[in-house]
């Protein structure tokens, strides 16, 4: 079954049971924020190396989102705070009048929970310095999931900036290990040896 869903593309994307506080300023995405109760909307990765026009200017696997709170941030703008709730696969993708971007989409299955082994828990660990050290990151998680290999994945998926084409080849993954796998590595290279 495909549905209709309206898309905010970023340089970042939200995952599954993920948060993310936006900062809604462009009239097409003022739009798509009144218009959520009517049309779901979904969190994309923008894929900045093809042109605006592009057909793979967005990458097809996203996340449809549900809006948590509103605020007025300090310049007038609205600011929202979304969370991600199911994996989908775009199938076809236009732009209204106005620019916004519309995508027909299936659903694709969520990663299946996974317990992180004993090696792996250095992830969690490490993940846990770093909302230590980010106040306003550690306030959307209030429920650390430390033992979650898949959900601990996902939250670094979010936060590290990667190449858009690997980001969205881990994401697009049917579970969290090549995410996992590729983490670990990458937490080795920044270790400095003994």
């Amino acid at each position: 079954m495909s549905l209709e869903i309206a898309l905010f593309p970023l340089s970042q994307i939200v995952l599954p049971e993920g948060v993310m506080q936006l900062r809604v300023f462009e009239p097409r995405y003022q739009r798509l924020v009144r218009e959520a109760g009517k049309r779901p909307f979904a969190s994309a990765l923008l894929n900045p190396f093809v042109q605006q026009k592009h057909p793979q200017r967005i990458y097809p696997t996203i996340t449809q989102v549900q809006i948590c709170d509103f605020s007025q941030l300090d310049d007038g703008m609205l600011g929202i705070t979304i969370q991600g709730t199911q994996r989908l696969q775009i199938i076809e993708r236009w732009q209204e009048d106005d620019g916004l971007h519309v995508a027909k989409a299936e659903v694709l299955p969520n990663w299946p929970e996974s317990k992180l082994t004993a090696d792996e828990l250095v992830l969690s660990a490490q993940l846990a310095e770093v909302f230590a050290q980010n106040p306003q990151l550690k306030q959307l998680y209030p429920d650390f999931k430390s033992h979650n290999g898949c959900w601990t994945a996902q939250r670094w998926l979010e936060i590290l900036t990667m190449q858009p084409p690997l980001k969205h080849q881990l994401i697009a993954a049917t579970d969290s290990q090549p995410a996992i796998a590729m983490l670990l590595q990458w937490l080795q290279e920044q270790t400095p040896p003994n």
